[in-house]
């Protein structure tokens, strides 16, 4: 049974191969989704459109999160080829390695801007220009980390940001539900990412994860694709305002 059969749907975050986002877009894909992609820059797009390709995307658009213009853009592009969509999955979060490294308290003004930006703010705006093309209702998912709610060493100021993403699903949630547009956020556990590479001892992070979660496993890119296909699919279509964790269970221990 294909979950996503005949819906279309945006992806927005794929960096390369080991992204959240692409695990999501597999999964999609293997369920039914037409797909299309965004990257940030010529950079990205090298790497990106690959990706997009071999799962059957002929949507490759740039766009980049704290440019409206950009998002503005990439919707109508889609609107223009689709006139629609179902779903939007949001997969971006950045902080300045410097704000990373330092002390929480020596965080820069610039810097907790920019974290709260990208990480956070994104999902209001890309939101506010995708609604229009969801008239039929559907999902949006976004991706956060345990780092919201607890403190986990070297995260700093992305936990803010995560936390702050996470209060936006809430308030999105009870504002779209009348348009029958579900807002969600996956909180999952630490994984082998371009972003994750950017934390302190991360390799460290992954072993006591391993070590302590009830599965004793790390949690796989195919496992939050999965779990996401459930969000975005009419399976899911009384959920809304809601924080699943894929983790293994790590975030119910205490020791």
């Amino acid at each position: 049974m294909k979950l996503l059969e005949g819906k279309k749907g945006l992806i927005v975050g794929v960096a390369n191969d080991r992204s959240l986002a692409w695990g999501i877009a597999q999964s999609c894909h293997t369920h039914g989704a037409d797909i299309a992609f965004t990257y940030l820059n010529e950079a990205l797009e090298k790497r990106v459109r690959p990706l997009a390709e071999s799962v059957g995307s002929n949507l490759i658009l740039r766009c980049d999160v704290q440019k409206d213009e950009e998002i503005a853009a990439a919707v109508a592009e889609i609107e223009k080829q689709w006139g629609r969509l179902d779903f939007v999955v949001h997969s971006v979060a950045y902080a300045s390695g410097d704000d990373l490294k330092d002390r929480f308290v020596n965080t820069s003004r610039e810097g907790f801007k920019l974290a709260l930006d990208v990480s956070a703010y994104s999902l209001v705006t890309l939101t506010k220009h995708c609604l229009p093309l969801m008239k039929e209702g559907g999902s949006i998912l976004t991706l956060s980390y345990l780092g919201s709610i607890q403190v986990v060493p070297h995260y700093r100021v992305m936990g803010v940001a995560k936390a702050a993403l996470e209060a936006c699903v809430r308030e999105l949630a009870v504002e779209l539900g009348p348009d029958r547009v579900r807002v969600n956020v996956i909180s999952a556990g630490p994984i082998k990412t371009l972003a994750a590479s950017g934390i302190a001892d991360f390799r460290a992070l992954l072993q006591h994860f391993e070590g302590r979660a009830p599965m004793r496993k790390l949690v796989t890119q195919e496992e939050v694709g999965d779990a996401s296909v459930f969000l975005l699919s009419d399976l899911s279509r009384s959920i809304t305002g809601e924080c699943m964790f894929v983790d293994g269970g790590f975030h119910i221990t205490a020791i």
